[in-house]
């Protein structure tokens, strides 16, 4: 069997990891585009995680002869409406800054407890090919929004991100667990079932 090739849309390396391990599961070969091309990152201006998600893959995909994925995630506490949403990498100011988005996702529901806290984390991964073709997947993942980290794994806001069905938060679970349960696990098991149809 022949193995299928793909390029991944992000720089993020705990992206990478998770996307590599689920289609290494498939039997896919899951590339970053640093590897393929030096490719300028596209401004998100996306209102969307789909928006965003569709925008980098096919700017990715006009430099590279492959399909290429894409995902534009985020986490939603629902006491503030859609917010932190698609300026999740960004909400303090600087993309990419985990520490400081922590810190004010913290801040800005400390005056909420409870089930005031609940939110989710919402990913869409976007498979664009080069011949313009395009598949989506969604995902969710419900839990509590915490003011204290806990877990050492993952990345942005797992040490915040408590699953009361574990006992854990996102950043305690291993890599299989948090695939089979996380919203870009779910994302991805929903786009890989319409590859094919």
């Amino acid at each position: 069997m022949e193995t299928k090739k793909i390029v991944l849309a992000t720089h993020n390396q705990g992206k990478i990891r998770e996307f590599q391990k689920a289609f290494a599961e498939i039997g896919w070969q899951a590339v970053p585009i640093a590897d393929i091309a030096e490719v300028e990152d596209p401004e998100e201006t996306g209102t969307t995680f789909e928006e965003n998600a569709l925008q980098k893959a096919r700017c990715y995909a006009k430099a590279v002869d492959l399909p290429v994925l894409s995902d534009d995630s985020g986490i939603i506490a629902c006491a503030l409406g859609d917010r932190p949403g698609v300026y999740s990498a960004r909400y303090a100011g600087h993309h990419g800054d985990d520490e400081a988005n922590n810190q004010k996702l913290i801040r800005d529901l400390a005056p909420y407890t409870g089930d005031d806290r609940k939110g989710y984390y919402a990913c869409v991964v976007a498979l664009v090919w080069p011949d313009g073709r395009s598949l989506t997947g969604k995902g969710t993942c419900d839990g509590i929004i915490r003011d204290f980290y806990q877990g050492e794994g993952g990345f942005g806001y797992d040490p915040l991100f408590y699953l009361p069905e574990f006992g854990k938060t996102m950043a305690e679970l291993s890599m299989e667990e948090k695939n089979r349960i996380s919203h870009r696990g779910k994302a991805l098991r929903d786009l890989l079932s319409k590859i094919g149809k």
